[in-house]
């Protein structure tokens, strides 16, 4: 198994390679995700930066997470993940030019259930331009063994989307 900092370092690589950018949109990770990426050096060139929005009402008038999916299903959702990144892209464009790619997490670390969802429930958002898609988790552990694992698992999967 490959470890997160050798996932970052082959996903900083290849958007290099690609001269392609990423924006990161973070709830229950709370901007471990992007710490991970701009560990690497080099990382620079590629990650434009990211988005803490542990509240709620931030995914919606920052990311712009539509206010009846919140309202409907919670932060918990594959809609919100789907909009954290494709909004991420657009909330940090840099000289009006959005993210190649823009990446999400929502989710419940614990120790309680969250809007019905069990504690684990997990779901990741990747916006490879006007592609998007969704990926859940169910994960069990600690809270941060939880975390982690989400960091992990979004690097795995986007390694696997980029190719």
């Amino acid at each position: 198994m490959t470890d997160a900092a050798a996932l970052s370092a082959e996903i900083v690589a290849t958007l290099t390679a690609r001269h392609h950018t990423i924006a990161v949109a973070e709830s229950l990770t709370g901007g471990l995700l992007v710490a991970e990426l701009i560990r690497t050096p080099g990382a620079s060139a590629v990650v434009l930066g990211g988005v803490v929005a542990y509240n709620t009402e931030l995914k919606h008038t920052v990311l712009g997470v539509d206010a009846e999916v919140l309202a409907a299903h919670g932060a918990v959702h594959p809609d919100v993940a789907a909009q954290m990144s494709a909004g991420v892209r657009v909330a940090l464009a840099v000289a009006g030019e959005p993210a190649h790619i823009g990446i999400s997490t929502t989710g419940v670390a614990g120790p309680d259930p969250q809007d019905g969802q069990p504690v684990g429930t997990v779901y990741l958002g990747f916006a490879i331009g006007s592609e998007v898609r969704t990926k859940g988790l169910e994960l069990g552990g600690s809270r941060e063994e939880i975390r982690s694992r989400v960091v992990y698992e979004s690097l795995l999967e986007l390694r696997n989307l980029i190719g």
